[in-house]
């Protein structure tokens, strides 16, 4: 008995020696380093690491390329403290026994899986992030949940009265404009090589209702303004334009549309009832902003944040 306790005994070292001599990943160390506290909760590097990947997978269903690349630098300096208001607000959401339901997160990750080709990319992109679908259930689930919070403790007491409206109005109504929008006529074409035709026609002098008995097309109008959230092909394609050019052929889709800019419409001053909706919004998301702050900046007064970032 004496020799098999001693045999299990040295088993036991030989184990507990192998793992003192195995080398340590330093990546999975860094990983799992702790950078801050916040109350009975610690946070590691890789929460940080993982929450910029979220943020940049919620970013990339508004935004691509350099716009989101520069979105997500932006966010970079002050990711951390951003992380430790989240956690601090995700506490006081699970202790007031704040809910989600379920249905709401699967819609917003089919909504962001609709930016992608298939499973397959999605997935794809989700690994190169460091995420699984679950991590994404999960992320998703917490910040909805502290939306719904906010909601519950600030954003329901946040009121705009009318003659601050007004106020606003009286004191910015230079800038209150609408903007400038052009006038276009479509051209809408199934086969390339006809909208290729088209374009070069038009420009030539043609006018559509001497194509029309030609060439199989449809026509429509179109009333564009900057910053109206146009796909990147038209906007690019509709502001070089000047009255009365005809663009090249731009595929949308599996169409062909030609552009013909037909007036440009200046920019006029709003009037109160027409900007006002607009400057509601404005001051609440003001309001909102100075009252989050508030409301956060109390939490932290009353809870242990500690950073022990290098």
């Amino acid at each position: 008995m004496v020799r098999l306790i001693n045999s299990v005994i040295r088993v036991s070292l030989v184990f507990f020696c192998a793992y003192l001599v195995l080398p340590v990943n330093p990546r999975l160390y860094a990983q799992d380093q702790v950078i801050a506290v916040v109350n009975n909760e610690v946070i590691t590097q890789k929460d940080l690491a993982d929450f910029m990947h979220f943020m940049r997978l919620q970013y990339s269903t508004q935004l691509q390329g350099k716009d989101l690349e520069e979105k997500v630098n932006s966010m970079k300096r002050d990711l951390l403290q951003r992380l430790i208001e989240d956690r601090l607000i995700y506490q006081q959401a699970k202790q007031e026994k704040v809910t989600v339901e379920p249905s709401r997160v699967k819609a917003r990750i089919d909504e962001i899986r609709k930016g992608y080709a298939s499973d397959a990319d999605f997935e794809r992109d989700l690994a190169k992030q460091g995420l699984v679908r679950a991590d994404l259930e999960n992320k998703i689930s917490e910040q909805m949940l502290m939306y719904g919070f906010i909601q519950q403790k600030v954003r329901s007491k946040v009121m705009i009265r009318p003659d601050e409206i007004t106020s606003f109005y009286a004191q910015h109504k230079s800038e209150l404009l609408k903007p400038e929008t052009r006038s276009l006529t479509l051209i809408i074409v199934a086969d390339e090589g006809i909208a290729k035709t088209l374009s070069y026609q038009l420009r030539s002098g043609k006018t559509i209702e001497e194509l029309a008995g030609r060439f199989e097309f449809t026509t429509d109008k179109l009333i564009a303004a900057k910053d109206q959230y146009l796909r990147p092909e038209i906007e690019n394609t509709v502001f070089k334009l000047g009255v009365g050019e005809v663009s090249n052929p731009v595929k949308i889709d599996a169409q062909y549309f030609i552009f013909r800019l037909d007036e440009i419409i200046a920019s006029q001053p709003l009037t109160l009832v027409q900007s006002q909706e607009k400057i509601q919004a404005h001051l609440f998301e003001q309001k909102m902003q100075e009252e989050l702050t508030r409301w956060i900046n109390e939490l932290k007064k009353q809870s242990y944040i500690k950073i022990l970032e290098n």
